[in-house]
């Protein structure tokens, strides 16, 4: 009698049945999208022992929610820094704010509206913060729990908002605005005060000029009654609060930039237009006592000096032991067209100019004390840059800046893919940070670095993790992600390997490599055996292996020739134009008859077995770390450039490295330094090929152009590598995520199709340059045989790139007339196949196979998978010697969509890892360490005989995942993913020691499905894919974490587990710690006396609403903001977070006593009003009879 397992089906409708399909291939029956579908039959080999295995994962075990956010923040613009608590915010041009704080001490948060940051400013030492967005709104940020939220928000309906200006220990805010006016806001109730100062009583009357907006406020250090307010077209006024009135009107024909007090409040600097600074007096504010134009030449007949760029901002911060410090941004001389941004430091006759790489946003002076009328004792400059954040050290003479310790230079270079290692081996950490350190520059300040504030501690989970970033310009970065955190462990520069491109070699060199050829495309690493293998643009690939040893060694390189073959016969000109061909000496095409008259005439001879780089010949010092074992790259073949590598699988086991593209596969021994295998996917079928491939006719002409020859960079990345990039490269290296450049972007990508109804056909007509595009690929249309439409409503990103969801129906109307031509268009199937997905493991490679052998599954991008069978030598000391053998198994199966992703499980349902080889030092100093033998660790399933004698082999494409049973390769499990859409990415994870299939979709929802049965645990619909670099970046990782590139300079990582998300809170950082607030200088009697207003100032009194009266509403309106309970929930636990929760239930209980007293008040005084309506009515009707009713 068959057992049946009654657990799975109260899990769910899409429970396994007991009886498996006997037959292989696609397993019969397909459901809609996101059901599970089991064949019927007879029940297969594994039948029983299936049913045996029990799951653990349920979808309580899983819940999204983001993590943490690496990275430089995106667009900078607001820059604020609180002296007590030592924490720095940044606000950016998309309404994020990034606050930092000790290393580990990193939070992000977002303004719903998406509104870009005009100013931030600290409540100083109150755990809060003040934000002023451009849709002229002030939001109060709670800083006194891990995930910061809104208190309160005011929006201005009828004025924009310019400056704000907190005075320390003040709970009124200054708000200056477009219109020249200046209005109060109460911080507490985040109500405007009644009091305003107009900006016609703050000029004088004879003025006929509007002063323009306000660009600065702030108060006396000398008399916080005093307020100092500055207008862009030049004047200055400071006005007596108290008695209402300008008290000192400054006018200069310059506009203003910014204005900086003395601390003593006698004198204030402004920075003006011309790059002049001028110094006011209070005492004489006629003119300037003193003005000067810092980087002016000066006239020899002693006119004034000639104008310079603006000075955009300027700070005067005084020292109690030396000169002032005057310290600005600009300002440089106009002749000086090309040098760079620069941060000027004038400190007494001294100036020094700090070339910056970056334009710089803003800056600020960190100073001893927060009080603004002592002695402000700068010691370091906070500098702001469009792609950078760097702290200078003010208090040694040659102004060294710190060294950085948070993870802000992840775009130092584009990012190109990534890659993300969790619960990996311990001791690679430090291994890799022993070796990264090496590289470390020096020059920088020995003080700590100053932005210290805040709380951090390891949590609970501390397993390692590591993150792998590839970028444009071939380096890779290894960081340290282990608790959240980020910090960078060892850096590889790929392109080390290859001699470096001269210019002068002539026009053919140059087009070819035109931009970014090192580009990382693809990386494999296999934390075990520490064998590291990158794929770069220019069709090569490099095998690394670790080593803790400096050696001098020359380089061995290998040349594969992978060009489709059969193609001459079936067409008579080659269908696929190469991404990059050299165009001087690319032929027209010998076929080419039509003499069209874009064609590019021939120059030179054709080019043939000449690779796109050349690999340096002579012996390369290599230092400890990753080293360059071998160097593979593809060729030229009879003037066809080598296509792009789709596919990269490395296994240290076997020693050997596969790797296919749009041609077919390759599958190389780096052990012996030879080429196993090199072949056209349709020779990999032999006579087991499913489709029957016919011959087209060929083109008329073909058009070329000189810009299409060209490598761009990443643009012409061969569509089918799912796991990586998929969209043109200007979007990668362009800081811009504006529409409109998304919309070129597809029309510009010659790998693009259609997808959500735009057009981003490869030949598409209506393209940015106005030339026709070359098909660097056939629409996926093409190959899904007769009666399929050339256009759906979403295609495969394995031959497409994504585009940005489109609803309208005319758009897509619109985007279909665009399309190829029908005679282009041809909807019979492409003969190439590109191999998307490649997988070594000791598996079973036929059906009638009774033990396992070592494998290389190949699944390519129409849904099919081989097997290949490889013949290693039995012994260790054979290896070097014996030749290995590859050879088609025979055997194939079928998914709908290209294949994404392999995974193999034992009989018990666990993850069997691919074998691999103990990791050695290629050049130990031992020498017995050298010829001692290889240890390999197999995983084999069948390790003990009553483990059973089968496997399931798992396998993933874009549209559906199925579990086989090996060896009889029955089909057990189809769940059909999505119908309408396609994935992204595709990995098999464990999670609480399970395991289950995590999916990236590209309409957004992330998905987990249990192994084997492909029961649905998670499906929400969390990240609209907006951005294609999403989509490039996104990679899952065990332990229930993923993570992806949010912007061009930021990581984000996320969880999917549920535990996770418990303990999320214990993990992230405190940026509020309880500081005492430091004391004020003791002024002494004299400066008391005679240094400023002795009569103190009472903001409240003045600026209360029973003195100044109610704003008008119209002018403002406040919205409650959902900071306050929603903060206490996410709080951290422990006394504090008690507390506070408890006072606050205890007000919601109060005003729910409070709700009840009115209602019952309300009842009683409605049951009195009724008892007297009827006693009316009784005296009414006394005394009448019956019928005199």
């Amino acid at each position: 009698m068959k057992k049946f397992n009654f657990r799975k089906v109260l899990d769910g409708l899409t429970a396994s049945s007991p009886s498996g399909s006997s037959g292989g291939g696609s397993g019969g029956g397909s459901g809609a999208g996101g059901s599970s579908v089991h064949p019927g039959g007879t029940a297969g080999a594994a039948g029983t022992p299936r049913d045996e295995i029990q799951e653990t994962l349920t979808s309580d075990y899983f819940q999204i929610c983001k993590t943490v956010r690496h990275g430089f923040p995106y667009l900078p613009t607001a820059l604020a820094f609180d002296p007590v608590q030592k924490i720095l915010a940044i606000g950016t041009r998309t309404g994020a704010i990034r606050i930092l704080g000790r290393p580990g001490v990193d939070c992000y948060c977002q303004h719903e509206s998406g509104a870009a940051v005009l100013q931030l400013q600290f409540l100083i030492n109150e755990g809060a913060l003040v934000s002023a967005s451009a849709d002229d709104a002030l939001h109060l940020w709670n800083l006194r729990q891990k995930r910061p939220a809104i208190l309160h928000s005011l929006k201005f309906n009828r004025e924009r908002i310019t400056y704000c200006h907190l005075p320390f220990q003040s709970k009124w805010l200054y708000v200056g605005t477009e219109r020249g006016n200046t209005h109060i806001v109460n911080i507490e109730s985040f109500i405007l005060s009644g009091y305003v100062i107009m900006w016609n009583k703050a000029i004088e009357l004879s003025t006929k000029t509007h002063p323009g907006p306000v660009v600065h406020l702030s108060d006396s250090p000398r008399d916080e009654g005093k307020l100092l307010i500055g207008y862009e077209n030049g004047t200055v006024v400071l006005w007596d609060l108290r008695s209402k009135r300008a008290d000192l009107r400054a006018y200069y024909d310059e506009a203003i930039h910014s204005v900086a007090w003395h601390h003593e409040g006698k004198q204030f600097m402004c920075s003006h237009s011309d790059g002049s600074l001028t110094l006011w007096n209070l005492k004489s504010p006629n003119r300037p006592f003193q003005t000067t134009i810092p980087h002016g030449k000066i006239q020899r007949d002693g006119k004034k000096p000639e104008s310079c760029k603006p000075i955009l901002k300027v700070e005067y911060k005084t020292c109690k032991s030396s000169e002032p410090f005057v310290i600005f941004s600009g300002g440089l001389s106009y002749d000086k067209a090309c040098r760079r941004p620069s941060l000027t430091i004038m400190h007494g006759k001294a100036i020094t100019v700090l070339e910056m790489d970056h334009p710089i946003v803003d800056f600020l002076t960190l100073c001893e004390t927060p009080y603004p009328n002592e002695f402000q004792e700068p010691y370091a400059v906070v500098v702001l840059l469009e792609k950078d954040l760097i702290v200078v050290d003010l208090t040694q003479s040659n102004f060294p800046i710190f060294e950085n310790p948070y993870p802000i230079d992840i775009h130092e270079s584009p990012v190109t893919c990534t890659e993300y290692f969790a619960d990996c081996p311990p001791d690679l950490i430090p291994v890799l940070y022993s070796v990264g350190a090496k590289h470390k520059k020096q020059g920088y300040s020995n003080k700590e670095w100053p932005i210290s504030g805040g709380a951090w501690n390891l949590g609970a989970q501390t397993y390692p993790e590591i993150i792998i970033t590839g970028h444009a310009d071939g380096s890779v970065k290894f960081w340290d992600a282990s608790a959240i955190t980020l910090q960078m462990l060892y850096k590889l520069k790929t392109s080390k390997v290859f001699e470096k491109q001269k210019t002068g070699e002539g026009k053919a060199t140059a087009e070819i490599v035109e931009e970014d050829p090192f580009a990382v495309q693809m990386m494999y690493w296999c934390p075990e055996s520490r064998i590291f293998c990158v794929a770069g643009v220019s069709a090569y690939v490099i095998v690394y292996r670790f080593s803790k040893h400096e050696v001098n060694t020359e380089i061995s390189s290998l040349e594969v020739r992978l060009q489709y073959e059969v193609e001459d016969i079936i067409t008579p000109e080659p269908e696929i134009i190469p991404p990059f061909p050299d165009a001087s000496s690319q032929l027209p095409s010998l076929k080419n008859l039509s003499g069209s008259t874009n064609t590019v005439a021939c120059e030179g001879t054709m080019k043939d077995s000449i690779p796109c780089l050349s690999v340096k010949t002579r012996p390369v010092r290599m230092p400890p770390g990753y080293q360059a074992d071998l160097v593979i790259q593809l060729v030229w073949v009879d003037g066809e450039p080598p296509q792009q590598i789709t596919s990269l699988a490395v296994n240290s086991a076997y020693g050997l490295v596969a790797f296919g593209n749009c041609n077919g596969l390759a599958v190389v021994d780096f052990m012996q330094k030879t080429v196993l295998l090199s072949m056209g996917t349709l020779d990999l079928y032999g006579s087991s090929d499913p489709y029957q491939r016919q011959p087209r006719s060929p083109r008329k002409s073909k058009q070329f152009a000189a810009d299409n020859f060209c490598m761009r960079g990443l643009s012409n990345f061969y569509p089918d590598l799912t796991k990586r990039i998929r969209t043109s490269y200007q979007s990668l290296t362009e800081l811009s995520d504006s529409p409109v450049s998304l919309e070129l972007e597809r029309c510009k990508s010659p790998t693009s199709d259609h997808v959500n109804g735009h057009c981003t056909s490869p030949t598409s007509q209506s393209c940015s340059s106005g030339k026709r595009l070359p098909s660097a690929d056939v629409s996926k249309a093409n190959r899904r045989g007769p009666g399929r439409p050339p256009f759906r409503k979403a295609q495969s990103a394995a031959c497409m790139e994504i585009s940005l969801p489109v609803t309208t129906e005319e758009n897509r109307e619109n985007s279909f007339s665009r399309s190829r031509s029908s005679s282009v268009s041809s909807i019979d199937r492409d003969s190439k196949e590109a191999i998307t997905a490649l997988y070594f493991m000791e598996s079973f490679a036929r059906k009638n196979d009774s033990a396992v052998s070592s494998c290389l599954w190949v699944g390519t991008g129409l849904g099919m998978v081989l097997i290949l069978s490889l013949n290693l030598p039995a012994s260790d000391d054979l290896r070097q010697s014996e030749p290995v053998m590859v050879s088609p198994s025979g055997t194939v199966l079928t998914l709908k969509g290209p294949v994404l992703t392999f995974a193999c499980l034992d009989c018990m349902g666990t993850l069997t890892h691919p074998p691999y080889e103990v990791w050695r030092d290629p050049h130990s100093a031992d020498d017995g360490e050298k010829t001692r033998k290889r240890k390999l660790v197999m995983h084999s399933p069948s390790s003990s005989q009553d483990m059973g004698d089968h496997q399931f082999a798992v396998i993933c494409s874009e549209k559906q995942a199925k579990v086989f049973s090996l060896p009889s390769q029955t089909c057990l499990y189809v769940h059909n993913i999505t119908e309408t859409s396609f994935l992204l990415r595709a990995d098999v994870v464990t999670l609480c020691n399970s395991v289950c299939l995590a999916c990236f979709c590209a309409n957004g929802h992330i998905m987990t499905l249990s192994l084997p049965s492909l029961r649905p645990l998670l499906d929400i619909n969390y990240l609209p894919v907006t951005d294609m670099r999403i989509a490039r970046t996104f990679c899952f990782t065990n332990e229930g974490q993923a993570l992806y590139l949010s912007s061009p300079t930021e990581i984000q990582r996320l969880t999917y587990s549920q535990e996770m998300c418990d303990n999320l809170q214990d993990m992230l950082g405190d940026l509020f710690t309880p500081v005492e607030t430091p004391e004020a200088q003791n002024r002494g009697f004299l400066k008391g006396l005679f240094g400023g207003s002795g009569q103190a100032f009472d903001r409240e009194e003045l600026f209360g609403e029973a003195t100044a009266g109610k704003a008008s509403r119209s002018l403002a309106q406040h919205i409650p903001g959902s900071g306050g309970i929603e903060g206490v929930r996410g709080a951290a636990g422990g006394v504090i977070g008690d507390l506070t929760r408890a006072r606050i239930a205890l007000d919601e209980r109060g005003q729910k006593l409070g709700e009840l007293d009115e209602r019952t008040a309300s009842m009683m005084a409605s049951a009195e009003a009724f008892s007297k309506h009827a006693h009316e009515v009784m005296l009414k009707y006394k005394d009448k009879k019956w019928y005199q009713f």
